[in-house]
């Protein structure tokens, strides 16, 4: 982290800053305690404040308690990046954000110095923190921006000041909280209009851009060829096999043009957990564990990709609910029952009370069964997956699904 004083740090933010003995200045910004360095800034958030001893005992330069979390974590974050001259790639789309950063970190990583948000780092919390990662000697900084409301990415927009924005996609996520895809785009949008004159904007076609002062990059559907475990896009060969992902890397190989960074042949994506990662089952079976969230236009891809990927063996599904769709809720998950059907899909878990709403679709589908928890799904799961079977473990975050995926991993099922 470029360093900061600790006189000013005080001087950006409200609270009670508590100091080691001889400590000066801060090199890192932590909100957990196990994970402070020597010269770190533990901020305590919420529960942190049972902390403090424990970061002090790790060598922390300082300890703060704010008055207002997200407030001093912005200050914190916009002073570092005042201080960089690093290109600042701001991601947000309904979908594959979290593969879109991951992507474009290992395209950038061969030629330019790189930081990127840690796993889904996203929020008022997250994105600062990001920011607090920044080196003297970085060069590009990829950050991903979440949207659970008006004025959210607008207001990391002003931390972070981005110069190139991505827009993956527009889809029916969080519409209990922006009421209709129509406050989507515009949440969305706030990315593209906190783009500074003479940035790019990368979003599909269709995006509504009320700009002329900034270059505008549309991503139709890519060319893709897949073959031996491996999907060539944009004459790039990157260690992914489904056509979604190959979407999310077309909207990374344009910001690395943005950027102006030379294109690699080939490259190895480490993405972030819980998101498409496969594991080999007994008797030739493959779990796909997609547990980190879902919405209606993942759950679609990923169902296809369960489809493609299976080949000849059994077709498993755990589906758990997809949150904050609002009134819409019941017949957006009918309507994912019925892709699952029509896909062909052999035996269907699912987990939640709005996850009845797949079975309603399910129509043919031979074995289904509902659950009402993470919890109990992990003994049904066990019941229905058979040796061989390909399976796909997927719902929003507040399911914590990922634990039928650990059961399945570790051969219990």
């Amino acid at each position: 982290m470029i360093p900061l004083r600790l006189d000013e740090v005080a001087a950006l933010v409200a609270g009670r800053l508590t100091s080691a003995p001889g400590a000066w200045e801060i090199s890192g910004v932590k909100v957990d305690s196990r994970r402070i360095e020597p010269s770190d800034l533990f901020v305590a958030i919420g529960r942190g404040v049972d902390y403090l001893d424990d970061a002090l005992a790790r060598r922390a330069a300082a300890t703060l308690v704010p008055e207002k979390a997200f407030a001093a974590m912005a200050a914190l974050g916009a002073t570092v990046r005042d201080r960089s001259s690093a290109r600042v790639v701001g991601i947000t789309g309904s979908t594959g954000k979290t593969s879109t950063k991951d992507i474009l970190a290992a395209l950038c990583a061969p030629s330019a110095k790189t930081i990127a948000a840690e796993e889904s780092y996203n929020n008022e919390i997250g994105v600062p923190l990001t920011l607090c990662r920044l080196e003297p000697d970085t060069e590009v900084c990829v950050l991903e921006l979440a949207m659970r409301g008006f004025g959210q990415i607008a207001e990391l927009c002003k931390i972070a000041r981005p110069e190139i924005g991505v827009v993956t996609n527009v889809g029916p996520a969080h519409l209990e909280l922006v009421g209709s895809l129509d406050g989507v785009l515009r949440a969305k949008g706030e990315l593209v209009a906190g783009l500074p004159p003479g940035g790019t904007a990368i979003v599909p076609e269709g995006f509504p851009v009320d700009r002329d002062d900034i270059t505008v990059v549309r991503l139709g559907e890519p060319e893709v060829s897949l073959t031996e475990g491996r999907a060539v896009v944009g004459g790039v060969s990157f260690n992914v096999t489904s056509r979604h992902q190959a979407a999310n890397a077309a909207a990374a190989l344009a910001a690395l043009n943005a950027l102006g960074l030379p294109m690699p042949t080939s490259v190895d994506v480490d993405f972030s957990r819980w998101r498409g990662e496969e594991i080999e089952l007994p008797g030739g079976g493959l779990l796909v564990n997609d547990a980190y969230n879902a919405n209606p236009v993942s759950m679609r891809a990923a169902l296809v990709y369960l489809s493609e990927r299976a080949g000849a063996r059994r077709r498993v599904a755990v589906l758990g609910e997809m949150a904050e769709l609002g009134s819409g809720a019941p017949e957006l998950h009918r309507q994912i029952g019925e892709e699952a059907a029509q896909l062909g899909i052999d035996a269907l878990v699912a987990v939640g009370e709005l996850a009845h709403g797949y079975l309603d679709g399910a129509g043919e589908i031979p074995v289904t069964k509902w659950v009402a928890d993470a919890v109990a799904a992990v003994p049904a799961a066990e019941e229905v997956v058979q040796r061989g079977d390909c399976v796909l473990v997927k719902a929003s975050r507040a399911v914590g699904l990922e634990v039928v995926a650990e059961a399945l991993a570790a051969g219990r099922a």
